[in-house]
């Protein structure tokens, strides 16, 4: 009987935890994204940052 209740508490658990899981999948995904998305447009970035701050400083 006592068996019984420790699986049915970790079955009760189990949505909790597959939610969690989810979460942390997502969370990686659009880590991902945008670490790639810095790594392609980065240097562009800084480029145009400099850029105008020549432009700027020089006027």
């Amino acid at each position: 009987m006592a068996k019984r209740g420790k699986i049915g508490a970790i079955w009760r658990r189990l949505p909790r935890a597959q939610t969690m899981t989810e979460y942390a999948l997502i969370l990686t995904a659009v880590a991902l994204v945008a670490l790639l998305g810095y790594e392609l447009m980065g240097r562009d970035l800084s480029n145009n940052v400099s850029r105008t701050n020549s432009t700027l400083t020089s006027s």
